[in-house]
């Protein structure tokens, strides 16, 4: 399958615009701009040109696992079932990272925590700890902005807010941006020159997506994301993500049966399932901002009481919550993350503020994987417990995928 893009006379060179004199030589400073930049210190560098990440991907789901991946290549439906996946969404290190945060009864987040402190089981069975990392591993961060005409109304406090986020991180730490409409455009790569970050966030504009047409495919960025910018990184890594939550791509109900693959639909059909399983197999934590109204029944309370059991259900019709707000609370309840409401804060730049501190408290947690006792590739569960503390809240991600040895 390969995702749908806009007719080519109104994508041009990579985003909707009316001047691409400057294309060869955008393109060429996006090739020789480094991925990754390890320099503190402000940098007199040029952004990349925006470049879209859907533009000639195809998915293709693996049938002896279920797992969905991407490839480029337009013979993707060709390749021997047991020819090893190129760019499988899958964890088959020696390590298991787990990223998890640790908090008080009211909220606070415990900081001064030990190994001793931390237990972790892998299908119930616990594991001993390889490896302790406390907050002092440089994180990195996916800014995730919904830039289409929706959001026009809260557009320039969602740059100012994306701006405070940045400034609570350390020097360390890296960002990449992100908007999208539909279509996802990588803005700029990982880095913490923060001068091209800031840069980046400024260039964000709802008007010049307004050509972008196809309705706002906010889950396909959060998959493409996942996929495409995190491989390889280790340490705490999140996206933070800023939307309405009304998604036009993938077709979500109230009913249950719309997050996974359904019989009548394409077999490589991205799903809310595989968005999800995306961000837990690669430790990653989402942090979502809805633009709308927190619904009356989803107090933090409500939320925290139903945090080990799926809010999809039978159930969900009568308590008066929108579809696209009950999937952003299900994805961040399944990747250990949360979601805001920018209506009930006094400002957003205090909830990405308080994002950034989240991040930096967290604790990164490794254990060697057992041996595979079955010859199907396949999820693990995983839990992680505090010990000489009570009444604390720990939230990390809840499995992990593993592939049989050989």
């Amino acid at each position: 399958m390969r995702f749908k893009l806009a007719p080519k006379k109104i994508i041009l060179c990579g985003r909707p615009t009316s001047a691409c004199f400057a294309f060869p030589l955008a393109l060429l400073l996006f090739f020789l701009t480094p991925a990754n930049l390890h320099s503190q210190t402000p940098q007199k560098s040029q952004l990349p040109h925006p470049r879209i990440l859907d533009s000639g991907v195809f998915l293709q789901r693996d049938p002896s696992t279920g797992e969905l991946r991407t490839t480029t290549s337009k013979d993707a439906r060709t390749e021997k079932k047991n020819e090893p996946a190129a760019n499988a969404i899958r964890v088959v290190t020696p390590l298991v990272p787990v990223t998890c945060s640790v908090t008080d009864a009211g909220g606070a987040a415990l900081t001064d925590l030990s190994r001793e402190n931390f237990r972790i089981f892998d299908d119930g069975v616990e594991q001993p700890l390889t490896y302790f990392d406390a907050s002092t591993q440089a994180a990195t961060i996916a800014l995730v902005i919904d830039a289409s005409p929706s959001i026009l109304p809260q557009s320039d406090e969602m740059k100012t807010a994306a701006r405070a986020l940045v400034d609570g991180l350390t020097p360390a730490d890296q960002v990449a941006v992100v908007d999208f409409s539909a279509h996802t455009y990588l803005l700029l790569p990982f880095s913490n020159d923060w001068g091209l970050i800031r840069q980046a966030i400024s260039r964000i504009n709802v008007r010049e997506l307004f050509g972008d047409t196809g309705g706002s495919n906010i889950y396909q960025s959060v998959f493409l994301a996942a996929h495409e910018l995190f491989a390889g990184r280790t340490g705490r890594k999140a996206i933070v993500l800023l939307t309405d939550g009304q998604d036009s791509g993938l077709g979500l109900t109230l009913d249950p049966v719309t997050a996974s693959p359904r019989p009548g639909f394409p077999n490589n059909r991205l799903t809310f399932d595989d968005v999800s399983r995306a961000l837990a197999a690669n430790d990653i934590q989402l942090f979502a901002v809805s633009t709308q109204s927190r619904p009356k029944i989803m107090t933090p309370a409500w939320l925290a009481s139903h945090s080990a059991n799926t809010l999809l259900s039978t159930d969900a019709r009568d308590l008066k919550i929108p579809a696209y707000t009950l999937y952003l609370a299900e994805l961040t309840r399944r990747v250990s993350g949360q979601l805001y409401f920018l209506r009930e804060s006094d400002s957003l730049t205090d909830t990405f503020r308080e994002i950034a501190r989240r991040v930096r408290a967290e604790y990164t947690l490794g254990f060697a994987p057992p041996p595979a006792t079955v010859t199907r590739p396949r999820w693990h569960s995983l839990r992680v417990e505090v010990v000489g503390h009570t009444g604390v809240n720990v939230a990390s991600r809840p499995g992990y995928f593993a592939a049989p040895t050989q």
